[in-house]
């Protein structure tokens, strides 16, 4: 790159309304002697009564603004410079004293880096003139838009538009701001919708922010984290039951469109009412009617007073849709910082991927697999590395991740798909052929695992599941093998028996979490063979039934679950007991309805 000050020869043009006499221009000489010393000075002077008073002096690819509105400028960044107490510190006290008596002397003056647009073209901007600009810093245009460097060549940078193209064109300026970039965070956001740089969009008044953020920021190391121990219940009793989440991990919802992955999704936020956990939603490529109805039945179940929503929609520009993830991730930072459980999710990976892809490719890098960049594995892992929990000493906090990926065709071996399965702590698989049968969750239990397993259960659920997870792999490999013999001995039959009446119990209504008591009498009932005489048609009626009955006329056992997490022998005891009472209310000796 190139450094004006080493040049011989430093051409600068000084633009006035009028013309500085020969004492401010030796002064203006002497003070671009000092600033490069090395160079041989030569002041060209421009008649431009556009700029009211003051003058701008332009020096090679910086720019020195000492207009009447630079100064204004230069006033009020070193006001707000003061602390809170009012105090100044000497320089900024001088430098306002010459601002106001219009001296160049006892100022600290700051050049700015100007560049002009080369081209522009699909929310992409070349720039000539800037030498030094960081790769993700903030570049503003003339317009007041704001562009990110994506794209550092020898003689020119590439930005991405933070917004629409319109109103840039060719020559026109652009300025460093020294500044990454991020967006504005605090506990203000709760609540809202907003877009990817942080701006409302519910047609709400504006947010006070508290804080600012880049949206990207280093993870946190190994020894800044804790274990994952602590359960992150979905309510959704598949998942608890047999792929518990923890907080502080990521745990990816995978499977072809239309299956129920931002379903299983929603529920979990839903479920973490009252259980001071900060959720925020990250709709990228999305329909804005999709975010619309999301966000309607949020607020529709008292949800949206501990949730955020950043969407980017698919009418977004791919600029928006490739740093909603991040400045997501950037706000929820923001409170684990603070010692608050976050639970983040992503929808999706996969569009968030093409958005991606299509900046790379416009910026002209070469494409490899499926046209994705070389570094298409990097955009993720750095992105979900960034979830964790915290040690104790750091204030405890955690990010727990719910990154979605679409597939097609099943196909879980896809390129996007086996990276973000490597990067992530395990994965639930949906599955299109049991979301048609009429299961839902349709969660493939043979596909879906979690890495973190029983350290994130609480010890009534982890004895309350059992070994219902080989149960259910038992009875789909029997039910196979069988759906061609006719005659079956006695065992087979209590198997196939006992696993359909399992299959009916997972299933689960959209926005219905179960607590934590409802899952561990459930499966406490199911454990003890308690449901084989209840038709399977039957089962989802009989447990609601139950489920009620037990509130009602047992609540010790639920305060106990709630309180202790534990289940003890003599408390499956007294739930048995408690079933076993209900059903006879209910049910004939026969399995028929009493």
């Amino acid at each position: 790159m190139q450094d004006y000050k080493s040049h011989q020869v430093l051409d600068c043009v000084l633009e006035c309304v009028t013309a500085p006499d020969k004492q401010q221009l030796d002064g203006i000489q002497h003070f671009l002697e000092k600033q490069y010393p090395d160079c041989e000075i030569y002041i060209t002077l421009v008649n431009n009564p556009k700029i009211v008073s003051g003058f701008i002096l332009r020096a090679g690819n910086e720019e020195y603004d000492w207009s009447q509105a630079g100064r204004q400028k230069l006033l009020e960044d070193t006001l707000n410079s003061m602390d809170v107490s009012g105090r100044n510190t000497i320089s900024s006290q001088k430098g306002i004293i010459s601002i106001l008596h219009g001296r160049l002397d006892d100022v600290e003056i700051k050049s700015k880096e100007v560049g002009h647009v080369s081209q522009v073209g699909d929310g992409i901007v070349y720039i000539y003139g800037i030498e030094h600009a960081m790769y993700g810093e903030v570049i503003l245009f003339e317009n007041g838009l704001q562009g990110m460097v994506q794209d550092i060549r020898i003689d020119e940078i590439g930005c991405i538009l933070l917004g629409s193209d319109n109103g840039i064109e060719e020559g026109m300026k652009a300025v460093r701001t020294e500044r990454m970039a991020g967006i504005p965070v605090g506990n203000a956001y709760i609540g809202r919708v907003v877009n990817a740089l942080g701006a409302p969009i519910d047609g709400k008044e504006g947010i006070a922010a508290s804080d600012y953020r880049p949206i990207e920021q280093p993870a946190p190391g190994i020894l800044d984290r804790k274990s994952v121990s602590t359960p992150l219940e979905t309510g959704i009793l598949s998942i608890d039951s047999m792929f518990p989440i923890g907080r502080g991990q990521r745990e990816l919802i995978i499977g072809d469109r239309q299956t129920g992955k931002t379903s299983i999704a929603i529920d979990t936020i839903l479920n973490q009412k009252d259980k001071n956990v900060i959720c925020i939603y990250v709709a990228i490529g999305q329909k804005a009617s999709t975010v619309s109805k999301l966000v309607n039945t949020l607020e529709k179940h008292g949800a949206m007073s501990y949730t955020i929503v950043m969407s980017a929609t698919a009418s977004d520009p791919a600029s928006l849709q490739y740093i909603a993830p991040y400045s997501g991730t950037a706000m929820a930072e923001y409170f684990m910082y603070r010692g608050h459980d976050v639970l983040i999710v992503y929808d999706d990976l996969s569009k968030h991927a093409v958005a991606y892809r299509a900046l790379s490719l416009l910026m002209e890098r070469s494409p490899g697999r499926e046209a994705y960049p070389g570094d298409v594995f990097y955009l993720h892992s750095r992105l979900l590395e960034r979830s964790s929990r915290l040690k104790d000493e750091l204030g405890g906090g955690s990010i727990t991740a719910l990154p979605i990926v679409e597939t097609q065709a099943g196909d879980v071996s896809a390129y996007i798909p086996t990276n973000v399965i490597s990067i992530t702590d395990g994965q639930i698989f949906l599955e299109s052929d049991l979301f048609f049968s009429g299961m839902r969750p349709a969660v493939n239990v043979g596909l879906s695992v979690s890495r973190v397993g029983g350290a994130a259960q609480t010890k009534a659920m982890k004895k309350a599941a059992g070994s219902i997870r080989i149960d259910l792999a038992q009875y789909r490999e029997t039910e196979v093998f069988t759906q061609f013999s006719s005659d079956l001995d006695e065992a087979t039959k209590q198997q196939l028996l006992y696993g359909r009446g399992l299959m009916e119990l997972l299933k689960q209504p959209l926005c219905k979490p179960l607590s934590l008591h409802e899952q561990v009498i459930t499966l406490s009932a199911a454990n003890q063979k308690l449901l084989l005489d209840i038709p399977v048609e039957k089962i989802k009626e009989f447990q609601k039934g139950m489920l009620v009955y037990v509130e009602q006329h047992y609540p010790g056992i639920v305060d106990e679950i709630e309180q202790m997490h534990m289940l003890s022998d003599s408390l499956a005891q007294r739930i048995a007991e408690a079933v076993q009472e209900y059903k006879s209310q209910v049910v004939k000796p026969d399995g028929q309805p009493a």
